[in-house]
């Protein structure tokens, strides 16, 4: 029977996600016959972590088990997790050990009026985005790159919402999967935190009801810390501009990220990007 502890349900589905996508000849392992599910089976899995393939089984379900941390060690390596996912996995599991009806405080998300100074400062699109992709504020160029979030209603200014349930945004253009998936795993990291937090279950249930990309790329478990990239809009008034983007954590735990994109200066991207600016600042006058 699966435990009722969010931290422990959410572990297990971590590791079946990370088992489904490794194949036998990724760990040495011959792919032998015909196989019924995707990935290694739980019995490799244990085999190459060592341990017994009913304790491993009992983790996958989200039973009451409190893995050490040599046993965490020894699973990390038979997944061949990189360094986020392995702290990802520590991370659930040492939440795990605490009892089911604690969670960590929920406080209140607050942009502070020097973020705010800065935001309208910077001659270059940026957003302040809270632990759940909410966006907390924007600045001039944001608006003009990505839209004005105060024209959507408050439960909707969100990356994650925008891009998987607003098929005109910006933001949806050849490459977005790869921006997706990277803001997927922003979430990710924001659920292991507070499993039951109440904005987290709101989007993600909204979402998994409506889109059945999302419903995919999330059962996916993957997880970003430091996300950064390169992203290419194509804008109907100045045509394609490349961005990089970048974000940068600002006070708190966790705290809200600053999002900012940039284009290389004197470049045609930089060029259209300020012709999309003073566009946006025609409209407004």
């Amino acid at each position: 029977m699966a435990s009722e502890h969010p931290y422990a349900q959410e572990l297990g589905e971590f590791l079946r996600a990370r088992r489904g996508q490794l194949r036998p000849e990724d760990v040495g392992l011959e792919p032998g016959g015909r196989r019924k599910v995707a990935g290694l089976r739980r019995e490799e899995i244990a085999l190459l972590a060592g341990l017994s393939t009913d304790y491993y089984q009992r983790m996958e379900q989200g039973r009451e088990v409190r893995p050490s941390d040599d046993v965490l060690d020894a699973i990390a390596g038979a997944l061949e997790l990189d360094g986020a996912e392995r702290r990802h996995l520590f991370a659930l599991a040492r939440a795990a050990r605490r009892p089911g009806h604690s969670h960590p405080r929920r406080e209140a998300e607050v942009v502070p009026d020097s973020t705010r100074r800065l935001l309208h400062v910077m001659n270059t699109p940026a957003l302040v985005l809270g632990r759940h992709l909410d966006v907390l504020a924007c600045n001039f160029m944001a608006e003009a790159l990505l839209g004005d979030p105060e024209s959507l209603p408050p439960d909707e200014r969100n990356m994650l919402t925008v891009i998987f349930s607003d098929p005109e945004s910006a933001l949806r253009c050849a490459d977005w999967e790869d921006m997706a998936i990277q803001y997927i795993g922003m979430m990710r990291a924001a659920v292991a935190a507070d499993p039951t937090h109440p904005r987290a279950t709101a989007i993600v249930g909204r979402l998994s009801i409506g889109s059945a990309e999302f419903r995919r790329l999330w059962a996916r478990h993957d997880v970003a810390e430091e996300v950064h990239g390169t992203k290419t809009f194509r804008h109907h008034e100045v045509g394609d501009m490349t961005l990089d983007w970048d974000t940068y954590p600002l006070p708190g735990n966790p705290g809200p990220v600053m999002l900012v994109y940039t284009a290389e200066p004197g470049s045609p991207d930089a060029e259209r990007l300020q012709l999309l600016a003073s566009l946006h600042a025609t409209r407004r006058s």
